[in-house]
C-alpha cells in the first residue's frame, strides 16, 4: 500500500510539469517523414522533409521536395495540399523556379527546374533550429537544390515562425536565403507567375469542388467576382499585377470558408509579378542572380484566418509587416 502511495504521490507532484509540457507550441517528429507544430497539443502545421525516394516514379512524384502544410482550426484536416491532385507539383508553402539558370565554374551552361522537379529535385538536409514557446515556433532548414543530373547546385536556408492571431487564425513568417553550392559560378532564378517564386496552395478540395466559390481581394481594386482572376503577363504589366504589398485569396474548404493574405516587402526582389488560381493557388516570382558572396534573401507572411477578410484589415497586416 505504502508504494502504491508512493508512486500517486510521484504522479501528482509530476503533473503540473507534464501538463506544462504540452502548453503553448511543441513539436512532434515522425522520423524521416515529416514534424508536427503542436499549441496546446492541437496540430497546427507540418513540415513535410521525407528525403527522395527513387523506387518508382509514384515514390519519387511524392518526395521530391520539401513542403510545408497547415491545418484546420480545430487541428484535424490540412487547409493546404500534398501530392496527387491537380498540378500535383504543387504543395502547401512552397518555394522554386521552373527556370534556373546555371553557370558552373568551368563556364559550362546548363538547366534546372526546382518547380515540377521532373529531373530536379530538393532534399532536406538538416533542421538547424526547432523551437517552442508560449508566443510562437520558430523552425529553420537546410535545403539543398539539385539540377537533373543529381548535383547540388545551390543550398537553402529555410526559416519560418509560426504564430496565432485572433480568431483561430495563424501566421507564418517565411524566409529563405540561397547561397552558391560548390563548383558553381552563377544561378540565374527565373521563371514565370505561374511557375515560380513563393507560393501558397490550398487544400486539393478547393481544385475538386469549390473552386468557383473563390475571390480575390486586391490593393487598388478591392473584393472581385468569384472565381475572377488577374495575372501578370507581357501585355498586363501594370499596377493589379506587380509590386503588390498584399493579396488575398478567399476561398472554401471542410464547409468553411477561409482567407490567406500574402504579404510582399519592399526589400524582396523586385519586380514581383504575381498570380492567381480559382482552385487556390497564389503567390509571385521574380528573376535574380546568386552570385559568389551575394545570396538572395526573401521574406514574406501569410495570414490566413476563417471567415473574410476586408482590404482595411490587408493594409493593416502589410503596414504592420513593413514596419518591423
Amino acid at each position: 500500500m505504502k508504494s502504491i502511495l508512493s508512486v500517486l504521490g510521484l504522479l501528482c507532484s509530476l503533473a503540473p510539469l507534464l501538463a506544462a509540457a504540452d502548453e503553448g507550441f511543441t513539436w512532434m517528429d515522425e522520423p524521416g517523414k515529416y514534424t508536427d507544430l503542436l499549441h496546446n497539443g492541437r496540430k497546427v502545421a507540418r513540415y513535410v522533409y521525407e528525403r527522395i525516394d527513387e523506387s518508382t516514379p509514384a515514390r519519387r512524384d511524392e518526395t521530391y521536395k520539401p513542403f510545408h502544410h497547415l491545418y484546420d482550426p480545430l487541428g484535424e484536416a490540412f487547409l493546404t495540399k500534398g501530392p496527387g491532385g491537380k498540378c500535383p507539383h504543387h504543395r502547401g508553402i512552397f518555394y522554386g523556379f521552373n527556370k534556373c539558370r546555371i553557370v558552373g565554374a568551368d563556364g559550362k551552361e546548363s538547366a534546372a527546374d526546382t518547380w515540377h522537379c521532373k529531373k530536379a529535385h530538393q532534399t532536406h538536409e538538416t533542421i538547424l533550429t526547432q523551437e517552442g514557446g508560449a508566443d510562437r515556433a520558430v523552425q529553420r532548414v537546410a535545403i539543398d537544390w539539385h539540377d537533373d543530373t543529381g548535383r547540388v547546385f545551390l543550398h537553402e536556408e529555410r526559416g519560418l515562425v509560426f504564430s496565432l492571431v485572433p480568431g483561430d487564425g495563424i501566421r507564418v513568417d517565411f524566409s529563405s536565403t540561397v547561397t552558391l553550392a560548390d563548383g558553381i559560378a552563377k544561378v540565374t532564378l527565373d521563371g514565370d507567375p505561374q511557375h515560380a517564386g513563393f507560393q501558397f496552395r490550398a487544400s486539393g478540395e478547393v481544385a475538386d469542388t469549390t473552386s468557383k466559390q473563390t475571390y480575390y481581394v486586391r490593393p487598388l481594386t478591392g473584393k472581385d467576382e468569384p472565381g475572377k482572376t488577374i495575372n501578370w503577363d507581357a501585355k498586363h504589366d501594370n499596377e493589379q499585377t506587380t509590386n503588390l504589398p498584399w493579396k488575398v485569396m478567399s476561398f472554401v474548404t471542410g464547409g468553411r470558408r477561409y482567407s490567406a493574405a500574402y504579404l510582399d516587402r519592399p526589400d524582396n526582389p523586385k519586380p514581383a509579378r504575381f498570380s492567381e488560381r480559382d482552385y487556390g493557388r497564389f503567390g509571385s516570382y521574380f528573376v535574380s542572380e546568386v552570385l559568389p558572396g551575394k545570396p538572395v534573401t526573401v521574406h514574406y507572411r501569410l495570414v490566413i484566418l476563417p471567415g473574410e477578410m476586408e482590404s482595411s484589415e490587408a493594409e493593416s497586416l502589410s503596414r504592420q509587416f513593413v514596419s518591423e
